[in-house]
């Protein structure tokens, strides 16, 4: 979702550095990672000059991902090293090794680009990695779960701060949009390359992006999807909140304990559905051994156990790799064994919500 080039849009001015970096404060060291585009070489050059007008503040490291997916692309990451040269940062490119997936090459990408990074600042002792995510990221991130039906906390899209894998992530630029930081490059001489898989509308964000002017003639902008996504935020950190007060009131012994996860059923079916589900699934999450929890089949879960409780018996099911069983007035989840496990898998590739566990198997609080 962006602007026209043509329509002008004003470049950022150095007043505005503190409500842009300030996040960046509380950190010793950040990565910043930069690729080359305009959005990121707009933050390396703008968080220099934000860093050198403090007495004393984070060190910094550009690290640039070559995915090696276009020829010219290792060409792109030596010229991000020439210009961190040039303002007196280090500078390391991370190669992309290994075959490559033939589809969902984007998303693999994305994932695989983050992997690198993040190994990277580890190793290092980095305490922050930087990205430049715009407004209009932000927008189609929100428009790209809309259309796979993700929930309030999908929708919440990126934070400008939050932590993955025990990573400060930091995005200081959620609120502006690209064509100020094209701008800005303008102004300043500096050069940025642009990646044509962007534009390639074999790609689901690229499509959306082409969609963009249609909706902004509606009023969806770029600027109204940041809003839902900060408003969606806001409920999702409630919604979080009164999530972390029934964990409290309702679980049985430790949470994460070796033998499992219990919670009250009676209390656990007095909630709210959205915060039962939520509860639901941080247990289904603690002990999933394939993959993340889908929240549609988790949704289907939740509406399993509540029959149930209508219709008092034993239920037990698996989901992801985790064993539900609910009798006695207490729900357990603990690790499915192998066989049910199994079954699990087999179920998730079928299209149902998890497999329906008859007889005594082990695990069985």
């Amino acid at each position: 979702m962006q602007a026209a080039e043509q329509d002008y849009a004003p470049p950022i001015e150095e007043e505005e550095l503190e409500g842009l970096f300030g996040i960046f404060r509380g950190h010793r060291r950040i990565l910043l990672g930069v690729s080359g585009g305009p959005d990121s070489t707009a933050m390396l050059v703008l968080a220099r000059i934000w860093r050198y007008g403090l007495l004393d503040g984070p060190s910094f490291f550009v690290a640039t991902v070559d995915h090696g997916l276009r020829p010219e692309a290792t060409d792109e990451a030596l010229a991000v090293g020439a210009l961190c040269e040039e303002l007196g940062l280090p500078h390391v490119i991370l190669p992309w090794r290994g075959p490559k997936p033939r589809s969902g090459i984007q998303e693999a990408a994305r994932d695989e680009r983050f992997a690198l990074l993040r190994s990277f600042a580890r190793q290092n002792g980095l305490d922050g990695l930087a990205l430049a995510h715009t407004q209009d990221d932000q927008a189609e991130t929100v428009l790209f779960r809309l259309c796979r039906g993700s929930g309030i906390g999908g929708l919440a899209a990126m934070r400008p701060v939050s932590r993955r894998n025990g990573l400060a992530v930091l995005r200081p630029f959620l609120s502006i949009a690209k064509a100020r930081l094209v701008a800005t490059l303008a102004v300043s001489g500096t050069p940025f390359v642009r990646d044509p898989s962007n534009e390639d509308t074999r790609y689901a964000r690229p499509r959306l992006r082409a969609i963009s002017p249609l909706l902004g003639a509606e009023g969806l902008d770029a600027a109204r999807l940041a809003v839902l996504a900060q408003r969606a935020a806001r409920a999702d950190d409630a919604l979080e909140a009164a999530t972390d007060a029934a964990q409290k009131l309702l679980v049985h012994g430790g949470w994460d304990d070796e033998a499992g996860t219990r919670l009250d059923a009676e209390g656990f079916f007095r909630l709210p559905q959205e915060i039962a589900l939520r509860l639901l699934m941080r247990a289904l999450t603690l002990r999933a051994t394939e993959g993340p929890v889908e929240l549609a089949k988790a949704e289907r879960l939740l509406e399993a156990l509540r029959a149930a409780v209508i219709q008092p018996g034993r239920l037990r099911r698996t989901l992801a790799g985790a064993l539900v069983t609910l009798k006695q007035g207490s729900l357990s989840i603990v690790h499915a064994p192998a066989r049910q496990a199994g079954a699990a898998h087999l179920a998730a590739n079928s299209g149902t919500s998890g497999a329906l566990v008859l007889g005594k198997e082990g695990g069985d609080p």
